[in-house]
């Protein structure tokens, strides 16, 4: 295992980012190309529904970028993947709760035995660091307080048990082997480029053209924002200087209920209210999200930066002026025959994902 007191330079390393083209790994991958000038990025991505190649186009020129369609599955690919670089950040994951629900079993293909493919490959080739990016809700629904580093895992859904699974992989890897890794848990995402079937660019799109937004249960599920950006550089400071065999938890302190949020979206286009209606509640649906990330401001330095309003309000804007990318991701999930709206039906046809993640 390195040192943990050895901090990693991204100036002059070349870094694998594991789903690079879905929402947080481009993050990741725009952040390291645009904030780093020395390092190089390979982006492995299997380009799946939700991966988009439009995500990078604005890095995928530089000879400092290298993007690989693979599956994290395949041992060969990753170990062709993993040639020369000194770091990976494992974003590439099925995150769809609903989807989760319905269709179990690649979740658990692709989270536990994909980060399987990963972690040996990574030992057998000596890889220096390792991020593994997971989620709060490994933690399950929390009546009060906040989940920390040390809180029980309690998942709920096939989604959440599966990346439990992963988190729980990574540590006896590090225990067992002397693994050189990082776990990060954050709260949930929210940004430009965000695949518009979660709940924020999900009732974005349908609000923007006045379809009914399906809202379930009684809409008082809590979750706590980050703004992807504030994530990515999160996931990046502990490449840089988190302790290896640790884990980080990486959130904002924005609880709002669904019923709020959904409320306040549109307030913000100015559309009415009565577009909202309300569904029969998923199963199993987490009440309440909450983790403290002091352990990350203390020991690393970061915090989230960007206040909700104005996140969210730069959000809107940007599905508002990116009309090309939203009518692209459609066009896209048609010719995989994938629906935009393909989650956990109830009742309706109608009856969509709108669970919070």
């Amino acid at each position: 295992m390195l040192p943990s007191s050895l901090a990693f330079n991204l100036s002059t390393a070349t870094v694998l980012v594991t789903g690079g083209c879905g929402f947080i790994g481009s993050e990741i991958v725009r952040q390291l190309m645009n904030n780093h000038p020395g390092c190089r990025v390979v982006n492995l991505d299997s380009l799946e529904y939700a991966g988009n190649p439009e995500n990078v186009a604005s890095v995928a020129s530089s000879p400092r970028y290298r993007f690989i369609q693979g599956d994290i599955r395949d041992a060969s690919v990753v170990e062709s993947a993993l040639a020369g670089v000194d770091a990976i950040i494992h974003t590439a994951a099925q995150t769809h709760v609903d989807r989760s629900i319905t269709g179990p079993t690649v979740f658990w293909d692709t989270n536990v035995m994909g980060t399987q493919s990963l972690v040996e490959a990574a030992r057998k080739l000596g890889i220096q660091k390792f991020i593994h990016v997971s989620t709060d809700e490994v933690y399950g629904s929390l009546s009060t307080g906040h989940a920390t580093e040390d809180t029980p895992l309690n998942p709920t859904s096939p989604y959440a048990a599966s990346k439990a699974a992963s988190d729980l992989l990574m540590q006896s890897a590090m225990k067992t082997y002397g693994f050189p890794a990082c776990i990060t848990r954050c709260s949930n995402n929210y940004g430009p480029y965000q695949y518009p079937e979660k709940l924020i660019p999900l009732f974005i799109f349908k609000a923007l053209r006045d379809e009914t937004l399906p809202l379930y249960g009684d809409g008082l599920h809590e979750r706590d924002w980050i703004h992807v950006s504030d994530h990515a550089a999160g996931i990046l400071k502990v490449l840089e200087a988190g302790n290896t065999g640790e884990i980080y938890n990486l959130g904002a302190t924005n609880p709002t209920t669904n019923k709020d949020l959904i409320e306040h979206i549109l307030e913000m286009l100015g559309k009415p209210a009565s577009l909202i209606t309300p569904v029969a509640d998923r199963p199993a649906h987490d009440r309440r999200y909450a983790i403290d990330s002091t352990k990350s401001r203390s020991q690393l330095g970061w915090k989230a930066t960007i206040p909700f309003e104005q996140g969210l309000a730069d959000t809107l804007a940007w599905y508002q002026s990116n009309p090309q990318w939203l009518e692209s991701v459609r066009k896209r999930a048609e010719a995989l025959n994938h629906s935009l709206e393909q989650g956990l039906h109830i009742k309706s046809p109608v009856s969509v994902s709108a669970g919070g993640r």
